[in-house]
């Protein structure tokens, strides 16, 4: 059954002619005719009264006729919610990315970036440095943001995947300063065990981190305190002088400027790293190309 029958059955209705009712749906007479005794094929009855004067409908045709009229109505509606939908689709772009990701370097770009949101919008998924690869991968996300530095793995084939670097960020060994400006808890030479705020072992960070620490010395000098899964919680922590975490520079710049968090060590205990936005090499929407070629070429 064709909705294009329904269509036709029902200007038939209204019309009472068939000619008339060809006229209305654009089509020929004859094939006007054919499509009505398709439906009726279908309907397995007739639906119309053929004889002269003015068409009427059988009890079936009549029946037939509200549940037709439902239909398309159903039918219609659904086709304008669906290209509605297609258009909010075409004016969105997903971006996935980390959750410190999200609140330091993504939220710097927002602002340079956000006189050119005015016709879409950008939804952004906060994930684990693998699911941010995988929903680039398949197609959930358009772009993604993610860290960059040697021990980590970020798995997405040169072929089909390009980047650009965005910004390049630090990750600081940070405590709670006193009143004097001086870090709680150095990790200076000749000192005692501090305590150690760790990331989880399942973020970015954390490996970043666990890195660093497998090759410098002074490792074994330090207490683990916490393990987080949140450097959200574990920033908390460390502004509560529970110990020392290792934080981006992005996100702990204002506390040591402000005399909050000082420096737990020197920059041979920072690890830096780079921040990259991806994408795919194929077409995506003109929407997310605008936002594309704006930022290569800002």
């Amino acid at each position: 059954m064709q909705l294009k029958w329904l269509e036709d059955f029902i200007a038939l209705a209204h019309e009472r002619s068939f000619t008339r009712a060809a006229e209305v749906r654009h089509v020929t007479h004859p094939a006007f005719g054919r499509r009505i005794r398709a439906l009726e094929t279908w309907a397995g009855t007739p639906l119309v009264e053929r004889g002269a004067g003015p068409v009427r409908l059988t009890a079936a045709g009549q029946a037939f006729l509200d549940t037709a009229e439902q239909m398309a109505r159903n039918l219609a509606q659904s086709h304008d919610e669906l290209m509605a939908i297609a258009g909010r689709q075409a004016r969105t772009v997903t971006l996935s990315t980390g959750r410190t990701l999200a609140r330091t370097v993504v939220a710097d770009w927002l602002v340079r970036l956000r006189p050119h949101l005015a016709d879409g919008e950008l939804r952004i998924l906060t994930r684990s440095l693998a699911d941010a690869v995988l929903d680039l991968q398949q197609g959930v996300a358009d772009f993604s943001i993610l860290y960059h530095h040697p021990s980590l793995v970020v798995p997405l084939d040169g072929r089909q995947f390009t980047h650009l670097a965005l910004a390049t960020d630090r990750l600081v060994p940070v405590a709670r300063a006193d009143a004097q400006g001086a870090p709680r808890y150095s990790l200076g030479a000749g000192r005692a065990p501090v305590p150690y705020i760790a990331f989880g072992r399942t973020l970015a960070l954390g490996r970043l981190v666990e890195d660093l620490l497998a090759h410098h010395p002074q490792a074994a000098r330090l207490q683990k305190l916490v393990e987080c899964d949140s450097p959200d919680a574990n920033y908390e922590y460390v502004r509560k002088g529970l110990g020392v975490s290792w934080l981006p520079w992005s996100m702990v710049h204002a506390d040591c400027k402000a005399g909050v968090l000082a420096l737990a060590a020197g920059k041979g205990l920072e690890v830096k790293f780079d921040v990259r936005l991806y994408r795919p090499k194929r077409r995506l929407s003109a929407f997310a190309e605008s936002l594309w070629a704006h930022i290569t070429h800002s």
